[in-house]
Protein backbone atom coordinates (compact mmCIF):
# COMPACT_ATOMS: atom_id res chain seq x y z
CA UNK A 1 0.00 0.00 0.00
CA UNK A 2 1.14 3.37 -1.21
CA UNK A 3 1.76 5.96 1.58
CA UNK A 4 3.34 9.12 2.80
CA UNK A 5 4.82 10.15 6.06
CA UNK A 6 3.19 12.82 6.83
CA UNK A 7 -0.28 13.76 5.47
CA UNK A 8 -1.51 17.11 4.16
CA UNK A 9 -4.02 18.76 6.95
CA UNK A 10 -7.22 19.14 5.70
CA UNK A 11 -9.44 22.00 6.82
CA UNK A 12 -11.65 20.40 9.22
CA UNK A 13 -12.97 23.25 10.85
CA UNK A 14 -13.95 24.74 7.15
CA UNK A 15 -15.61 21.64 6.37
CA UNK A 16 -17.17 21.41 9.39
CA UNK A 17 -18.39 24.82 10.56
CA UNK A 18 -21.41 25.24 7.91
CA UNK A 19 -23.12 21.88 9.34
CA UNK A 20 -22.57 23.25 12.83
CA UNK A 21 -24.34 26.66 11.71
CA UNK A 22 -27.16 24.48 10.32
CA UNK A 23 -27.12 22.17 13.68
CA UNK A 24 -27.57 25.03 16.06
CA UNK A 25 -31.48 25.80 15.67
CA UNK A 26 -32.14 22.11 16.70
CA UNK A 27 -33.13 21.29 20.27
CA UNK A 28 -32.03 17.75 20.24
CA UNK A 29 -28.82 15.47 19.83
CA UNK A 30 -27.52 16.03 16.21
CA UNK A 31 -24.86 14.28 14.43
CA UNK A 32 -22.70 16.42 11.96
CA UNK A 33 -20.06 14.69 10.13
CA UNK A 34 -17.98 15.94 7.15
CA UNK A 35 -15.25 13.98 4.51
CA UNK A 36 -12.67 15.76 2.71
CA UNK A 37 -10.18 14.50 0.70
CA UNK A 38 -6.30 13.85 2.09
CA UNK A 39 -3.12 12.91 1.28
CA UNK A 40 -2.35 8.85 2.19
CA UNK A 41 -1.37 7.89 5.49
CA UNK A 42 0.55 5.08 6.72
CA UNK A 43 -2.18 2.82 8.51
CA UNK A 44 -0.30 0.79 10.38
CA UNK A 45 1.50 4.43 12.08
CA UNK A 46 -1.54 5.74 12.43
CA UNK A 47 -2.91 2.61 14.35
CA UNK A 48 0.41 2.91 16.50
CA UNK A 49 -0.07 6.32 17.08
CA UNK A 50 -4.01 6.69 17.68
CA UNK A 51 -4.23 3.75 20.30
CA UNK A 52 -4.10 5.78 23.61
CA UNK A 53 -7.69 7.48 22.23
CA UNK A 54 -9.17 4.29 21.41
CA UNK A 55 -8.16 2.90 17.53
CA UNK A 56 -9.25 0.20 14.96
CA UNK A 57 -7.25 -0.93 12.10
CA UNK A 58 -9.53 -2.60 9.17
CA UNK A 59 -6.88 -3.45 6.29
CA UNK A 60 -6.64 -5.59 3.49
CA UNK A 61 -3.98 -5.61 1.91
CA UNK A 62 -4.07 -7.52 -1.35
CA UNK A 63 -7.02 -4.84 -2.26
CA UNK A 64 -4.87 -1.55 -1.22
CA UNK A 65 -7.80 -1.12 1.03
CA UNK A 66 -7.61 0.16 4.94
CA UNK A 67 -9.96 1.75 7.41
CA UNK A 68 -8.43 3.53 10.45
CA UNK A 69 -10.73 4.83 13.09
CA UNK A 70 -9.74 7.19 15.72
CA UNK A 71 -11.59 8.18 19.22
CA UNK A 72 -15.41 7.84 19.41
CA UNK A 73 -18.14 10.35 18.38
CA UNK A 74 -21.13 7.74 18.79
CA UNK A 75 -21.39 3.91 19.83
CA UNK A 76 -24.14 1.19 19.88
CA UNK A 77 -23.65 -1.32 22.43
CA UNK A 78 -25.90 -4.19 23.13
CA UNK A 79 -26.15 -7.89 24.27
CA UNK A 80 -28.64 -10.67 23.59
CA UNK A 81 -30.12 -11.86 21.14
CA UNK A 82 -31.62 -8.83 19.04
CA UNK A 83 -28.17 -6.98 18.67
CA UNK A 84 -27.84 -7.32 15.42
CA UNK A 85 -30.96 -5.69 15.22
CA UNK A 86 -30.78 -3.21 17.95
CA UNK A 87 -27.92 -1.72 16.45
CA UNK A 88 -29.26 -1.75 12.90
CA UNK A 89 -32.04 0.44 14.26
CA UNK A 90 -30.41 2.55 16.06
CA UNK A 91 -27.91 3.47 13.34
CA UNK A 92 -30.45 3.98 11.00
CA UNK A 93 -32.24 6.33 13.59
CA UNK A 94 -28.76 8.45 14.24
CA UNK A 95 -29.16 8.68 10.52
CA UNK A 96 -32.09 10.10 9.56
CA UNK A 97 -31.35 12.93 12.15
CA UNK A 98 -27.78 13.82 10.39
CA UNK A 99 -26.47 16.77 8.92
CA UNK A 100 -23.78 15.07 6.75
CA UNK A 101 -21.01 16.26 3.82
CA UNK A 102 -19.84 13.03 2.27
CA UNK A 103 -21.27 13.24 -1.26
CA UNK A 104 -18.46 12.43 -3.44
CA UNK A 105 -16.94 9.95 -0.70
CA UNK A 106 -17.52 5.93 -1.44
CA UNK A 107 -19.32 3.92 0.85
CA UNK A 108 -15.85 2.93 2.64
CA UNK A 109 -15.48 6.65 3.99
CA UNK A 110 -18.11 9.31 5.47
CA UNK A 111 -19.53 8.50 8.80
CA UNK A 112 -19.66 4.54 9.40
CA UNK A 113 -19.40 2.07 11.97
CA UNK A 114 -16.24 -0.20 13.00
CA UNK A 115 -16.50 -2.72 15.27
CA UNK A 116 -17.74 -6.54 16.49
CA UNK A 117 -19.87 -8.68 18.41
CA UNK A 118 -19.04 -11.60 20.49
CA UNK A 119 -19.13 -15.56 19.28
CA UNK A 120 -21.79 -15.34 22.20
CA UNK A 121 -25.11 -12.96 22.59
CA UNK A 122 -24.55 -12.94 26.24
CA UNK A 123 -23.01 -10.46 27.81
CA UNK A 124 -18.46 -11.02 27.74
CA UNK A 125 -17.35 -11.51 31.67
CA UNK A 126 -13.50 -12.81 31.34
CA UNK A 127 -10.92 -10.99 32.71
CA UNK A 128 -9.17 -11.38 29.10
CA UNK A 129 -12.23 -9.17 27.30
CA UNK A 130 -12.40 -6.73 29.51
CA UNK A 131 -13.73 -3.84 27.70
CA UNK A 132 -15.25 -5.87 24.99
CA UNK A 133 -19.12 -5.67 24.49
CA UNK A 134 -20.93 -8.95 22.76
CA UNK A 135 -21.81 -5.96 20.67
CA UNK A 136 -20.08 -2.75 20.03
CA UNK A 137 -20.16 -0.69 16.70
CA UNK A 138 -18.49 2.78 16.88
CA UNK A 139 -19.09 5.80 14.80
CA UNK A 140 -14.92 6.82 15.12
CA UNK A 141 -14.44 10.91 15.52
CA UNK A 142 -11.88 10.60 13.09
CA UNK A 143 -11.74 7.74 10.24
CA UNK A 144 -9.18 7.80 7.62
CA UNK A 145 -9.77 5.64 4.41
CA UNK A 146 -7.58 4.04 2.07
CA UNK A 147 -8.39 2.78 -1.21
CA UNK A 148 -6.68 2.80 -4.78
CA UNK A 149 -9.51 5.17 -5.89
CA UNK A 150 -8.22 7.51 -3.52
CA UNK A 151 -7.77 8.54 0.34
CA UNK A 152 -10.42 10.55 2.80
CA UNK A 153 -10.44 11.97 6.28
CA UNK A 154 -13.99 11.46 7.77
CA UNK A 155 -14.20 14.21 11.13
CA UNK A 156 -17.59 13.12 12.99
CA UNK A 157 -19.04 14.88 16.38
CA UNK A 158 -22.26 14.79 18.31
CA UNK A 159 -24.05 18.38 18.92
CA UNK A 160 -25.80 18.45 22.41
CA UNK A 161 -28.27 20.93 22.79
CA UNK A 162 -26.33 21.60 26.49
CA UNK A 163 -23.11 19.70 25.68
CA UNK A 164 -19.56 21.03 25.23
CA UNK A 165 -19.77 24.09 22.55
CA UNK A 166 -19.43 23.11 18.44
CA UNK A 167 -16.24 25.22 18.43
CA UNK A 168 -14.33 23.66 21.02
CA UNK A 169 -14.99 19.90 19.57
CA UNK A 170 -14.26 21.16 16.08
CA UNK A 171 -10.48 22.56 17.50
CA UNK A 172 -9.96 19.29 19.48
CA UNK A 173 -10.90 16.95 16.40
CA UNK A 174 -7.83 19.71 14.27
CA UNK A 175 -5.68 18.92 17.14
CA UNK A 176 -6.02 15.39 17.08
CA UNK A 177 -5.68 14.75 13.42
CA UNK A 178 -2.87 17.73 12.89
CA UNK A 179 -0.44 16.04 15.87
CA UNK A 180 -1.55 11.88 14.17
CA UNK A 181 -0.72 13.61 10.51
CA UNK A 182 2.96 15.15 11.76
CA UNK A 183 4.12 13.10 14.38
CA UNK A 184 6.09 10.20 13.61
CA UNK A 185 5.95 6.48 14.34
CA UNK A 186 7.82 5.18 17.45
CA UNK A 187 10.48 2.78 15.66
CA UNK A 188 9.34 -1.07 16.31
CA UNK A 189 10.81 -3.10 18.71
CA UNK A 190 12.16 -6.62 18.81
CA UNK A 191 11.27 -7.88 15.30
CA UNK A 192 10.27 -11.32 17.60
CA UNK A 193 9.91 -12.50 21.08
CA UNK A 194 10.70 -15.84 22.61
CA UNK A 195 7.21 -16.86 24.23
CA UNK A 196 6.58 -18.79 26.87
CA UNK A 197 3.92 -20.90 27.39
CA UNK A 198 1.60 -20.06 30.68
CA UNK A 199 -0.96 -22.15 30.01
CA UNK A 200 -3.18 -23.98 27.11
CA UNK A 201 -6.83 -24.35 27.97
CA UNK A 202 -7.60 -27.00 27.49
CA UNK A 203 -4.76 -29.12 27.91
CA UNK A 204 -3.82 -31.92 25.86
CA UNK A 205 -5.70 -34.64 28.17
CA UNK A 206 -8.74 -32.06 28.49
CA UNK A 207 -8.85 -31.49 24.66
CA UNK A 208 -8.95 -35.31 23.76
CA UNK A 209 -11.45 -36.38 26.13
CA UNK A 210 -13.81 -33.43 24.74
CA UNK A 211 -12.94 -33.89 21.31
CA UNK A 212 -13.57 -38.19 22.04
CA UNK A 213 -17.04 -36.64 23.20
CA UNK A 214 -17.97 -34.29 20.65
CA UNK A 215 -16.98 -37.07 17.81
CA UNK A 216 -19.12 -39.93 19.79
CA UNK A 217 -22.28 -37.55 19.98
CA UNK A 218 -21.53 -37.01 15.91
CA UNK A 219 -21.09 -40.78 15.72
CA UNK A 220 -24.93 -40.93 18.11
CA UNK A 221 -26.47 -38.74 15.23
CA UNK A 222 -27.37 -36.09 17.86
CA UNK A 223 -25.38 -33.74 15.64
CA UNK A 224 -23.46 -33.60 12.13
CA UNK A 225 -20.75 -31.34 13.30
CA UNK A 226 -19.13 -29.15 16.31
CA UNK A 227 -16.44 -26.96 16.01
CA UNK A 228 -13.93 -27.42 19.41
CA UNK A 229 -12.03 -24.33 19.99
CA UNK A 230 -8.82 -24.10 22.50
CA UNK A 231 -7.11 -20.96 24.14
CA UNK A 232 -3.11 -20.44 24.24
CA UNK A 233 -1.84 -17.64 26.78
CA UNK A 234 1.46 -16.56 26.14
CA UNK A 235 3.83 -14.15 27.83
CA UNK A 236 7.45 -12.40 26.20
CA UNK A 237 10.09 -10.62 28.28
CA UNK A 238 8.66 -7.29 27.50
CA UNK A 239 5.67 -5.32 25.97
CA UNK A 240 4.88 -7.00 22.74
CA UNK A 241 4.88 -3.98 19.78
CA UNK A 242 1.72 -4.05 18.25
CA UNK A 243 2.68 -1.92 14.94
CA UNK A 244 5.36 -5.15 14.63
CA UNK A 245 2.60 -7.78 14.27
CA UNK A 246 0.10 -5.68 12.18
CA UNK A 247 3.31 -5.27 9.83
CA UNK A 248 3.94 -8.96 9.86
CA UNK A 249 0.81 -9.99 9.25
CA UNK A 250 0.15 -7.31 6.71
CA UNK A 251 3.39 -9.52 5.00
CA UNK A 252 2.64 -12.61 5.72
CA UNK A 253 -1.16 -12.90 4.92
CA UNK A 254 -2.11 -10.26 2.20
CA UNK A 255 -4.66 -11.98 1.29
CA UNK A 256 -6.63 -11.92 4.54
CA UNK A 257 -8.49 -9.51 6.36
CA UNK A 258 -5.91 -7.46 8.95
CA UNK A 259 -7.76 -5.96 11.87
CA UNK A 260 -7.09 -4.74 15.60
CA UNK A 261 -9.42 -3.19 17.80
CA UNK A 262 -8.32 -1.35 21.08
CA UNK A 263 -9.92 -0.79 24.80
CA UNK A 264 -7.63 0.25 27.55
CA UNK A 265 -4.51 -1.59 27.18
CA UNK A 266 -5.93 -4.72 25.42
CA UNK A 267 -5.98 -4.84 21.51
CA UNK A 268 -8.03 -7.67 19.72
CA UNK A 269 -5.66 -8.27 16.62
CA UNK A 270 -5.34 -11.08 14.10
CA UNK A 271 -5.36 -11.54 10.17
CA UNK A 272 -8.68 -13.76 9.00
CA UNK A 273 -9.37 -15.19 5.89
CA UNK A 274 -12.67 -15.86 6.32
CA UNK A 275 -15.50 -13.33 4.78
CA UNK A 276 -18.29 -13.03 6.46
CA UNK A 277 -20.31 -11.43 4.14
CA UNK A 278 -19.91 -8.21 1.69
CA UNK A 279 -22.72 -6.05 0.32
CA UNK A 280 -22.40 -3.46 -2.06
CA UNK A 281 -25.49 -1.64 -3.62
CA UNK A 282 -28.40 -4.84 -3.71
CA UNK A 283 -24.64 -7.21 -4.82
CA UNK A 284 -23.53 -9.70 -1.75
CA UNK A 285 -20.63 -12.06 -1.33
CA UNK A 286 -19.81 -14.45 1.04
CA UNK A 287 -17.97 -17.77 0.98
CA UNK A 288 -17.85 -20.92 2.87
CA UNK A 289 -14.80 -22.39 4.60
CA UNK A 290 -14.46 -25.37 6.33
CA UNK A 291 -12.19 -28.45 5.35
CA UNK A 292 -8.04 -27.30 6.42
CA UNK A 293 -4.64 -29.04 5.74
CA UNK A 294 -1.71 -28.01 6.90
CA UNK A 295 1.01 -26.11 4.95
CA UNK A 296 4.24 -28.06 3.83
CA UNK A 297 7.85 -25.89 3.13
CA UNK A 298 7.92 -28.76 0.23
CA UNK A 299 6.09 -28.09 -2.83
CA UNK A 300 5.62 -31.28 -3.80
CA UNK A 301 4.31 -32.43 -0.38
CA UNK A 302 2.26 -29.17 -0.12
CA UNK A 303 0.85 -29.71 -3.20
CA UNK A 304 -0.31 -33.52 -2.54
CA UNK A 305 -1.89 -32.22 0.83
CA UNK A 306 -3.65 -30.33 -1.07
CA UNK A 307 -4.91 -33.05 -3.13
CA UNK A 308 -5.36 -34.89 -0.41
CA UNK A 309 -7.77 -32.28 1.26
CA UNK A 310 -9.54 -32.55 -1.88
CA UNK A 311 -10.44 -35.75 -1.94
CA UNK A 312 -10.97 -36.05 1.86
CA UNK A 313 -14.46 -37.72 2.36
CA UNK A 314 -14.29 -36.26 5.80
CA UNK A 315 -13.44 -32.23 4.89
CA UNK A 316 -15.39 -32.21 1.91
CA UNK A 317 -18.78 -33.68 4.14
CA UNK A 318 -17.50 -31.08 6.65
CA UNK A 319 -17.38 -28.23 3.62
CA UNK A 320 -20.74 -29.31 2.38
CA UNK A 321 -22.62 -28.54 5.73
CA UNK A 322 -20.97 -24.84 5.41
CA UNK A 323 -22.39 -24.54 2.17
CA UNK A 324 -25.64 -25.94 2.40
CA UNK A 325 -26.22 -23.55 5.43
CA UNK A 326 -25.33 -20.38 3.36
CA UNK A 327 -27.38 -21.36 0.42
CA UNK A 328 -30.88 -21.88 3.33
CA UNK A 329 -29.78 -18.61 5.12
CA UNK A 330 -29.32 -16.62 1.90
CA UNK A 331 -32.70 -17.91 -0.11
CA UNK A 332 -35.19 -15.77 1.70
CA UNK A 333 -33.45 -12.50 0.72
CA UNK A 334 -31.30 -13.35 -1.92
CA UNK A 335 -31.76 -13.86 -5.59
CA UNK A 336 -29.67 -15.24 -8.61
CA UNK A 337 -27.37 -17.48 -5.95
CA UNK A 338 -24.13 -18.27 -7.37
CA UNK A 339 -23.05 -21.53 -5.66
CA UNK A 340 -20.26 -23.75 -8.12
CA UNK A 341 -20.57 -27.14 -7.51
CA UNK A 342 -17.06 -27.88 -6.38
CA UNK A 343 -15.11 -26.14 -3.92
CA UNK A 344 -11.42 -25.25 -4.59
CA UNK A 345 -7.98 -25.21 -2.54
CA UNK A 346 -7.04 -21.77 -0.74
CA UNK A 347 -3.74 -21.21 0.32
CA UNK A 348 -2.83 -19.15 3.15
CA UNK A 349 0.67 -19.09 4.72
CA UNK A 350 0.15 -21.89 7.69
CA UNK A 351 -2.76 -23.19 6.62
CA UNK A 352 -4.93 -24.38 3.45
CA UNK A 353 -8.55 -24.79 2.87
CA UNK A 354 -11.87 -25.73 0.98
CA UNK A 355 -13.58 -22.94 -0.27
CA UNK A 356 -16.72 -21.76 -2.22
CA UNK A 357 -17.28 -18.73 -3.11
CA UNK A 358 -21.12 -17.72 -3.03
CA UNK A 359 -22.58 -13.97 -4.62
CA UNK A 360 -25.91 -13.17 -4.89
CA UNK A 361 -28.19 -10.20 -5.13
CA UNK A 362 -31.09 -8.81 -2.19
CA UNK A 363 -34.33 -8.59 -2.77
CA UNK A 364 -35.55 -6.46 -0.53
CA UNK A 365 -33.77 -3.51 1.43
CA UNK A 366 -32.01 -5.52 4.22
CA UNK A 367 -28.38 -3.83 5.73
CA UNK A 368 -25.64 -5.74 6.15
CA UNK A 369 -26.30 -6.57 9.71
CA UNK A 370 -29.37 -8.47 8.49
CA UNK A 371 -27.31 -10.58 6.54
CA UNK A 372 -24.72 -10.67 9.48
CA UNK A 373 -27.52 -11.81 11.85
CA UNK A 374 -28.72 -14.80 9.09
CA UNK A 375 -25.14 -16.09 8.52
CA UNK A 376 -23.68 -16.14 12.33
CA UNK A 377 -22.23 -18.70 13.39
CA UNK A 378 -21.95 -20.51 10.60
CA UNK A 379 -21.14 -24.22 10.90
CA UNK A 380 -17.42 -23.55 10.50
CA UNK A 381 -17.12 -21.64 13.36
CA UNK A 382 -20.38 -23.22 15.64
CA UNK A 383 -21.47 -26.58 14.00
CA UNK A 384 -24.87 -28.06 13.13
CA UNK A 385 -27.39 -28.57 13.92
CA UNK A 386 -26.84 -24.96 15.26
CA UNK A 387 -28.65 -24.85 18.66
CA UNK A 388 -27.20 -28.56 19.39
CA UNK A 389 -23.34 -27.49 18.79
CA UNK A 390 -23.84 -24.20 20.45
CA UNK A 391 -24.95 -25.85 23.59
CA UNK A 392 -22.31 -28.57 23.49
CA UNK A 393 -19.54 -26.73 23.09
CA UNK A 394 -20.35 -24.52 25.98
CA UNK A 395 -20.82 -27.54 28.03
CA UNK A 396 -16.87 -28.64 26.95
CA UNK A 397 -15.29 -25.44 26.69
CA UNK A 398 -13.61 -23.98 30.04
CA UNK A 399 -12.60 -20.54 28.06
CA UNK A 400 -15.03 -17.55 27.12
CA UNK A 401 -14.04 -16.94 22.69
CA UNK A 402 -15.15 -13.54 23.39
CA UNK A 403 -14.61 -12.05 20.06
CA UNK A 404 -13.40 -14.81 19.09
CA UNK A 405 -14.96 -16.26 15.55
CA UNK A 406 -17.75 -13.31 15.88
CA UNK A 407 -18.51 -11.26 13.08
CA UNK A 408 -15.79 -8.33 13.05
CA UNK A 409 -16.56 -5.47 10.24
CA UNK A 410 -17.78 -1.87 9.54
CA UNK A 411 -21.27 -0.83 8.17
CA UNK A 412 -21.60 2.30 6.10
CA UNK A 413 -24.70 5.26 5.85
CA UNK A 414 -26.47 3.63 2.82
CA UNK A 415 -26.75 -0.26 4.87
CA UNK A 416 -23.31 -1.18 2.98
CA UNK A 417 -20.50 -2.94 4.29
CA UNK A 418 -18.24 -5.86 4.93
CA UNK A 419 -17.60 -8.25 7.94
CA UNK A 420 -15.18 -11.25 8.68
CA UNK A 421 -15.18 -13.87 11.05
CA UNK A 422 -12.51 -13.12 13.71
CA UNK A 423 -10.30 -16.07 13.27
CA UNK A 424 -6.74 -16.38 13.42
CA UNK A 425 -6.77 -13.87 16.53
CA UNK A 426 -5.80 -13.21 19.70
CA UNK A 427 -6.03 -9.71 22.67
CA UNK A 428 -2.56 -8.87 23.42
CA UNK A 429 -2.30 -7.17 26.81
CA UNK A 430 1.43 -5.37 27.22
CA UNK A 431 3.26 -9.07 27.56
CA UNK A 432 0.82 -10.71 27.28
CA UNK A 433 -0.76 -12.61 24.36
CA UNK A 434 -4.21 -15.24 24.50
CA UNK A 435 -4.31 -16.94 21.09
CA UNK A 436 -7.60 -18.88 19.84
CA UNK A 437 -7.91 -21.71 17.19
CA UNK A 438 -10.59 -24.12 16.61
CA UNK A 439 -11.38 -27.22 14.97
CA UNK A 440 -14.37 -29.47 13.62
CA UNK A 441 -15.18 -32.20 14.97
CA UNK A 442 -17.04 -35.10 13.35
CA UNK A 443 -17.59 -38.94 13.90
CA UNK A 444 -14.13 -39.59 12.55
CA UNK A 445 -11.83 -36.91 14.07
CA UNK A 446 -8.71 -37.69 15.42
CA UNK A 447 -7.88 -35.77 18.81
CA UNK A 448 -4.45 -35.60 18.08
CA UNK A 449 -5.09 -34.62 14.41
CA UNK A 450 -7.53 -32.01 15.63
CA UNK A 451 -4.86 -30.73 17.89
CA UNK A 452 -1.78 -30.40 15.29
CA UNK A 453 -4.67 -29.09 12.88
CA UNK A 454 -5.06 -26.14 15.68
CA UNK A 455 -2.14 -25.91 16.42
CA UNK A 456 -1.30 -24.71 12.48
CA UNK A 457 -4.30 -22.22 13.04
CA UNK A 458 -1.99 -20.62 15.98
CA UNK A 459 0.96 -20.53 14.13
CA UNK A 460 -1.36 -17.38 11.66
CA UNK A 461 -1.21 -15.15 14.70
CA UNK A 462 1.92 -16.74 16.54
CA UNK A 463 4.68 -16.99 14.10
CA UNK A 464 3.78 -12.75 14.20
CA UNK A 465 4.63 -12.46 17.86
CA UNK A 466 7.51 -15.06 18.11
CA UNK A 467 8.64 -18.32 18.97
CA UNK A 468 6.89 -21.12 21.27
CA UNK A 469 5.48 -24.08 21.08
CA UNK A 470 2.07 -24.18 20.27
Amino acid sequence: MTVVERAAAPDIAAALTPLVARAASRDEATLISATLPVAPVDPIALLGLARPLGAALWMQPAEGMALVGIGEAWSARQSHAARFQVISVAWQMLLDAALIDSADAPPEAGPLLLGGFGFDEEPIESPTWEGFEAGCLTLPALLLTLTPQGSWLTASMMLEPDGVPPATMVQSLDQTWAYLAEARPQPSGPARQSLAVRKRTPDAAGWNGSVARLAGAVGRGRLDKAVLSRQLELEAASDIDITGVLRRLEASAPESTVFAHTRGPRTFIGATPERLVSLRGRELRTVAMAGSARRSDDAVEDDALAAKLLASDKEREEHEVVVQMLREALAPVAEALVIPRRPEVKRFRHVQHLVTPVSGRLTDDADVLTLVERLHPTPAVGGTPRELALELIAEEEPHERGWYAGPLGWVGRDGDGEFVVALRSGVIDGARATLFAGCGIVADSDPEREWDESSAKLQALGSALGTFEP
